[in-house]
């Protein structure tokens, strides 16, 4: 039985779930993202913040280490919004995390009110590589 994928529309608005979940009570900046992984599966995440701050994390890490440590390592799709549903695009960590995982990975927000959809190769065009 072949299961439907989600629509990017719905990505982003499972993204937009998590980042209620985000715990920012320094920033409130409140970030969620949900992830496609290869297999079909969806995972959710949302930035958690700490008092020291080096130590907190994007929402897009919380989700990449979420389907990772779940047995995925190839991600189709991935949205990242924040609770108020405007768009973000992933930091320059979070974008050198997700290209690890399919330097092809579809990375999905909204902008000025359009859903935007770009390759993480166009984000990170020279990626830090060890392979």
């Amino acid at each position: 039985m072949q299961v439907t994928e989600p629509s990017d529309e719905r990505l982003l608005e499972l993204a937009k779930i998590a980042a209620s979940k985000a715990y920012a009570p320094y920033s409130n900046f409140k970030v969620g993202a949900a992830l496609l992984a290869s297999s079909g599966e969806v995972y959710t995440g949302a930035n958690v913040e700490n008092g020291s701050y080096g130590l907190s994390i994007c929402a897009e890490r919380v989700v990449v280490t979420k389907a990772v440590s779940s047995g995925e390592l190839k991600i189709k799709k991935i949205a990242v919004v924040r609770e108020n549903g405007e768009g973000v695009f992933p930091c320059g960590a979070c974008r050198q995390v997700i290209w690890e995982f399919d330097d092809g990975t579809q990375v999905i927000t909204v902008k000025e009110g359009r859903l935007i959809k770009v390759s993480i190769n166009e984000l990170l065009p020279e990626a830090f590589r060890l392979r």
